[in-house]
């Protein structure tokens, strides 16, 4: 879950706990706009934790060894031959 999917879910489960006053039988919309608020506490935590440690990793690079080019040249076959 990535953190703007996080706080999406805290925003809709805040407005269901503390701003919808409708009632459903057999189903508390307090009681689902909490469990949406935790849920998103706990993707935001993670997301965080994520990004915390994927920015602590470091990875040791070693400086390139020495190469070595060839270069082999052809007769170009575009080449106009000249005949004397």
């Amino acid at each position: 879950m990535t953190i703007g999917g996080s706080i999406a879910l805290i925003i809709i489960g805040a407005i269901l706990a503390y701003a919808v006053n409708y009632q459903f039988s057999g189903i508390d919309i307090r009681l689902v706009g909490v469990i949406l608020m935790i849920g998103g506490l706990i993707g935001l935590v993670v997301g965080i934790v994520r990004i915390a440690s994927a920015r602590r990793t470091t990875v040791e690079r070693r400086p390139p060894t020495a190469i070595r080019e060839e270069h082999y040249y052809e007769d170009d076959p575009y080449e106009t031959r000249r005949r004397y």
